[in-house]
């Protein structure tokens, strides 16, 4: 009989080779995502639910099962903060929902994720939702399958929202959802009032691709993005995705008269890189080297995005970068970028939108997919209640579907649950960025002198070096000494929201 370090050392090359082949399958999503051609799509969803296929059985199999039971049986998972106890609890989490799955539903939803990717990707640039409803119903079958498979206490949602949120729940995202939207309206509705008007066409124009991408590129590697373990290409819709523990690829897309658009895309996956490229790289491929949740990772994301490339000091001292790339903005002071960055006004596509607004979309999308979800709504009547939201929450109707349902990859990548974390993300980021200033001190002199390794190394030490050894709750109350809460998020847009437009 193995003695606990060897049934420990069993576990590891375990999940090391489920790892191999998780990572092949980032590959080929990568691939399918940047270059594939369109004739390849069937067959690379037959590659992926092959992967997917041998992924599953090898996590469900009774050498994992022997192996990790060992190790919760040992001495070793006595302190809850060793390696082996955070792996087995995360592993016998993971398990267990695997379990529940059959291996020929997990298949169907791999191969049906790439061909609705494809079919979205058509669909989107021809403006045509009907082209795309069936994939919409074949999603959302999918999906309460593997709701009813998963097992949940209150509503189907939670099983879904569990696998990028461990231990949320709908109801929880519901309150989140209403105690900001009230604080965020009023905020918007007053900011529409101010006489003074944002400068959001200072930043439209010509910008050339090229010039674009450079200055993207220029910006990631300045925040800490390592071009010799990862790359940016484009893709119709901006992504991060890690291919082995060197190997982080970003992808952002380019409006050639709408310069915000691509940048603040290349900043936000830069962000979701960093946190990739921070986890303990020999680690990779078991939880002691992956992230805690999805809010967790976008927290990363939309920190670098907005608390930082959105603020003043990073203007100070990038506004060189964009002049010489762009000498048409040669004029324009570091006050006009600001403002220009920070122009708050409804607007039609989600990953474009500004502080205040963006997280009214991510309500919309919230409220429509439980709704899909429970059958609550149908795949025909989806544009109409799409548009009828964002009538309601932003003021505006999309006048074709590219610009409205049809906008986000999630639900034709059967991301079902996804969304809410985006705005958790959001309030972590706030939250964790206070804690940083507070420690850190002058945060702002030192992003105008282009240093921004102090808050890197800052989230290296208190969030990307721990892996998943504390749940996205306990994350936030160990790092900050509070549980999270809303209050710093909006202390902080209504801060910048008064300097902008003097409210």
């Amino acid at each position: 009989m193995p003695n606990p370090s060897q049934s420990y050392e069993a576990l590891l090359t375990e999940l090391r080779e489920i790892s191999l082949l998780s990572s092949t399958a980032s590959v080929l999503s990568w691939d399918q995502q940047v270059l594939l051609p369109p004739k390849g799509a069937q067959y690379r969803g037959d590659q992926l639910a092959y992967i997917a296929k041998l992924s599953h059985e090898r996590l469900t199999s009774p050498r994992l099962l022997e192996a990790l039971s060992a190790v919760e049986g040992s001495e070793l998972v006595r302190s809850p903060d060793s390696d082996a106890a955070v792996d087995a609890r995360e592993m016998r989490r993971a398990v267990d929902r695997a379990l529940k799955l059959p291996s020929s539903l997990v298949q169907e939803l791999a191969r049906t994720s790439i061909l609705a990717q494809q079919a979205w990707v058509v669909s989107r640039k021809a403006s045509d939702y009907g082209s795309f409803a069936k994939w919409i119903d074949q999603v959302y079958a999918l999906k309460r399958q593997e709701a009813e498979c998963v097992g949940y206490k209150a509503h189907p949602y939670d099983a879904l929202l569990d696998t990028y949120e461990p231990g949320d729940t709908q109801a929880n995202v519901t309150a989140v959802f209403e105690a900001l939207k009230g604080p965020l309206v009023d905020l918007i509705q007053r900011v529409a009032s101010s006489p003074n008007k944002g400068k959001g066409s200072l930043l439209v124009g010509n910008f050339p691709r090229a010039g674009q991408e450079s200055v993207g590129r220029l910006a990631a590697a300045a925040i800490g993005f390592d071009f010799e373990a990862g790359r940016l290409d484009v893709s119709p819709h901006p992504f991060c995705s890690t291919l082995g523990p060197l190997d982080t690829r970003i992808t952002s897309r380019y409006n050639e008269t709408h310069f915000v658009q691509s940048f603040y895309g290349t900043l936000h996956e830069t962000g979701h890189a960093l946190y990739e490229q921070g986890l303990p790289h020999d680690r990779f491929g078991t939880p002691c080297g992956s992230y805690v949740s999805m809010g967790i990772h976008e927290s990363q994301s939309r920190m670098w995005e907005n608390i930082v490339g959105r603020s003043r000091a990073f203007w100070t001292h990038f506004a060189p970068h964009l002049k010489a790339a762009f000498p048409a903005t040669s004029s324009l002071s570091e006050d006009d970028l600001f403002r220009a960055v920070n122009h708050v006004e409804p607007s039609f596509i989600r990953v474009e939108a500004d502080e205040l607004t963006y997280n009214l979309h991510v309500m919309l999308r919230f409220e429509l997919e439980k709704a899909l979800l429970t059958g609550e709504l149908s795949s025909a009547d989806l544009p109409a209640a799409w548009n009828a939201k964002m009538k309601a929450y932003l003021g505006i109707t999309p006048p074709k579907d590219a610009l409205g349902v049809l906008q986000d990859v999630h639900w034709s990548a059967c991301l079902v649950g996804y969304f809410p974390t985006y705005t958790l993300g959001n309030l972590y980021a706030a939250q964790f960025f206070e804690k940083a200033r507070a420690d850190l001190g002058d945060l702002d002199g030192a992003f105008a002198r282009g240093q921004f390794r102090p808050l890197l190394d800052w989230l290296r030490t208190h969030i990307h070096s721990k892996g998943q050894r504390l749940t996205a709750p306990n994350l936030v109350t160990q790092v900050t000494g509070k549980p999270l809460s809303a209050a710093p998020f909006l202390a902080y847009v209504s801060k910048k929201a008064s300097e902008v437009y003097v409210i």
